[in-house]
Order: structure tokens, then sequence, then C-alpha cells
């Protein structure tokens, strides 16, 4: 299924506050760019010289600048709010003849559809008789790879991705939803990274080159040599939602330093995963030639 992208001017839709949606904003702002940011330095040459010349003015040449976008225009875009998440009916495993729809039963409006949507339709880049704004399909689709990474995203349907779960974060009330979009990471960037991104960026890469080295190649292993392994993604949200999202987290309770310090290593690694996954995706579409892997710095 395609969904057709609108001819909104860009310097207007950037120039829209980030609302809050639903379903959340996945990684917040905060996390979407460090996802981005992990992403740039992995893509190939080619590929770079592709995304540059798709990003509007206002984004200085740099990916992560966009990448909230999506959360943006989720209410002038309405068609799109259900594009970010996906809900399983109280399972943890996720299938996506089942699963990927929005509330009126359409097949593929969810995140991983969406993922797929929009790689093809970027596929089309350099075509003249493409009928997409692919600024907007880039825009989306790096957004979209870091919803699919957060694990409450790939959810229950009954509690909305933990959005009706209330919690307390240490003592601010909130909800598990907003846990995992924003306060962990808030929470660890206040803790160890002075309140920089940058920095929380820079010690997420000294994983990937370090401890989470020999796991990379597992992470860019996908079968769909054309298109993307966004229903594996799905899937391991699903599992990481129920194993480590959902657990102990009950209505009413408070989370604390022990959720705290046993779920970081979690969403760290979910944002490396998410960006190199996002460089693989990209350099698949407009680097054929070196796809294959994840290229290094």
């Amino acid at each position: 299924m395609e969904f057709l992208s609108l001819r909104l001017p860009v310097f207007f839709l950037l120039s829209v506050l980030i609302a809050k949606a639903p379903f959340g904003d996945a990684w917040g702002k905060e996390g979407h760019i460090m996802a981005c940011k992990i992403a740039e330095p992995y893509l190939t040459e080619k590929t770079l010289k592709a995304v540059v010349d798709l990003l509007p003015e206002t984004a200085g040449g740099e990916l992560s600048t966009i990448c909230p976008w999506a959360d943006t225009v989720r209410f002038r875009y309405r068609w799109s709010s259900p594009l970010h998440y996906i809900n399983t009916p109280g399972v943890c495993n996720y299938k996506y003849s089942r699963d990927c729809h929005n509330s009126h039963g359409e097949a593929g409006m969810c995140v991983a559809g969406a993922i797929n949507n929009y790689t093809n339709q970027l596929y089309g880049y350099g075509n003249p008789s493409n009928q997409y704004n692919l600024t907007e399909s880039l825009m989306f689709l790096a957004h979209f790879v870091g919803d699919i990474h957060q694990p409450l995203h790939v959810g229950f349907q009954d509690d909305e991705g933990g959005n009706t779960i209330i919690v307390h974060w240490y003592r601010r009330k909130t909800n598990l939803h907003h846990v995992w979009d924003s306060s962990i990471i808030e929470t660890a960037m206040r803790d160890y990274y002075d309140n920089d991104l940058d920095t929380m960026v820079e010690g997420i890469k000294l994983n990937i080159t370090g401890g989470w080295a020999e796991d990379v190649d597992n992470w860019q292993n996908c079968q769909n040599k054309r298109a993307t392994c966004a229903n594996d993604y799905a899937e391991e949200s699903i599992k990481l939602a129920c194993d480590y999202a959902y657990k102990d987290a009950e209505q009413n309770s408070t989370l604390e330093d022990d959720y705290f310090f046993t779920r970081l290593p979690t969403v760290k690694k979910r944002i490396a995963q998410a960006g190199l996954r996002l460089a693989l995706i990209l350099n698949r579409i407009f680097d054929s030639e070196n796809s294959q892997q994840i290229q290094s710095y």
C-alpha cells in the first residue's frame, strides 16, 4: 500500500512545534536525533550526496536535523498517526498480517509497513517520472526506523503501548510509554553525559566499536536485499517490551534506580541499532554497489 506524501512547504512544516501525539513520540526528539547522528558516518559518499540533495535547505546538510520531523506533523497529516507504531493483541510476538493495520483495518498502515513503503518510494530517486515528494519520503523513513526500535512502539493494544499505564519516574508522575520515549534518555543525559546530546552519542559510538562490535554483523543481517527487515525489528521490539518495558511496571508503580540501571543498556543499544540499520537501508537505496554491509568510518 502506498501512502502519498502531501506537498506542503517544507520550511513551514519544519517550523511546527513538536506536539504530544496520542501514542507518544518515540525516543522523543533527542532519541531520534541521536539515532540519525549515529547513522550519518556510516553513509557511503554516494548515499550522502543523494541524502543531502533531498534534505530541505533548513537541514544544513545534516540528516539528524530532520529526524524528529514526522512527529511535528502528526496532527496535520492525521493519516500518518498509525504509521508510528504497531499494536499486538496482548501477545509477545508480532505478525504482519495480524498486527500491521490501522483502526479501520487498512493493511500496511503501521510502522513496519511505512518503513517498507517509504523505502520503495525512495528507489524512485533520479527517475523524472517519480510522483512522490522524496524529501518527505526520506524524512518519514528516517523517523520511522527510529520508531520501530523503541520497544513500546510495538506494544499491547489494550494499554496503547504503555500510554495508559500510569507510573512515577522517581517522583514525577508520567506513563510507561513516556518513560521509554524520553525519561530514561533524559535521566542518562543528566547523570552521565552532562546534559549534552553529542556526548551521549559519542558514548554509544564507543559501544558500537567496542562492547557490541561482535554483534554488529547480526544487526545488519537482512535477507531482503532490496527493501528492509522491518518485520524483524518489530519482532525484536515486542520481545524487549515484554522482557524489559512491561516487566515490573504495574499501574501506579514507582520506577527508580533498579529499573533505570537495568533498562538503560537496552535503550542505548536500540538507538545504536536504529542508526546503523537506517544507514544500511539508505545505502541499499542510493548506493547498491556498496549496500551489502554497514559502512565503517
